[in-house]
Parts: C-alpha cells; sequence; structure tokens
C-alpha cells in the first residue's frame, strides 16, 4: 500500500539505528520510531560516528531532506527517498529482517500420535 511519506520534526529526533546503507530507522521523542529509505546506498554509513539532517525548515521529509554523516574521509549528503512512520510490529520485523535482531523462537510441539491414520496405499489397479 503506498502513502505519502511521513514526515519527522527535525527537533524530536533522538537517535538512530543503521540497518543497510541505505535504510535507517530514526527514533523521535513520544516513542515514535521511523522507516528512513535513501535514494541510494550511502558507503560508509554503518562507519560514520554520527549522522545529521539537512532540512528547509524544522521537518525532515522525502525528497526534500538529505542524511548527512562523516565517514571519516568527507562529509556526505543523500537524499531521501521515503520516510515512513512505524509500528512497534513493523519496527521488530525490519530489525530481524536487516539482521539486528534474533527472531524470539517459538518452539512447534511435536505432533502427537493419532490413532488410526496410518498411510494407506492404493491400488494403482483398482478403478473406481
Amino acid at each position: 500500500v503506498s502513502r505519502r511519506s511521513d514526515c519527522i520534526s527535525q527537533s524530536s529526533i533522538r537517535g538512530y539505528t543503521v540497518l543497510d546503507e541505505s535504510n535507517l530507522i530514526v527514533e523521535a521523542s513520544i516513542r515514535r520510531k521511523y522507516h528512513v529509505t535513501l535514494v541510494r546506498r550511502a558507503f560508509g554509513l554503518r562507519s560514520s560516528w554520527a549522522i545529521g539532517f539537512t532540512s528547509t525548515g524544522n521537518q525532515v521529509c522525502a525528497p526534500f531532506s538529505e542524511v548527512v554523516f562523516d565517514d571519516g574521509f568527507r562529509k556526505e549528503g543523500i537524499g531521501l527517498a521515503a520516510i515512513r512512520e512505524l509500528t512497534p510490529e513493523e519496527e521488530e520485523i525490519l530489525l530481524i529482517d536487516f539482521g539486528k535482531k534474533e527472531p524470539e523462537i517459538e518452539t512447534t510441539p511435536a505432533p502427537a500420535e493419532v490413532p488410526g491414520a496410518e498411510i494407506e496405499e492404493l491400488d494403482p489397479a483398482a478403478k473406481d
């Protein structure tokens, strides 16, 4: 389902998690989290010391804002492709999908023996 991109109040940004070179989870105040997708891969993003956002006003919005980071060699700004507010469940799925969190293992009980559920071989020569 496609919908308009969400925006983040720049002053509310409290932290971030780098998922890969083009995906971040940004934490904002009031326990809001956002999936931020970049327009292209940002090599060095994982090893950067800090990131920031540029915007024309006090709202960080795609496609008008950029993520700015320093990979130790140079500062780089890359445009935002999309920002989407996450539910706690969506955040958990992203963290698992990107290998940042282990899924909780749910053990499935072994199938119980059901009397009378033996395999019956059909005679291929039999007619209906």
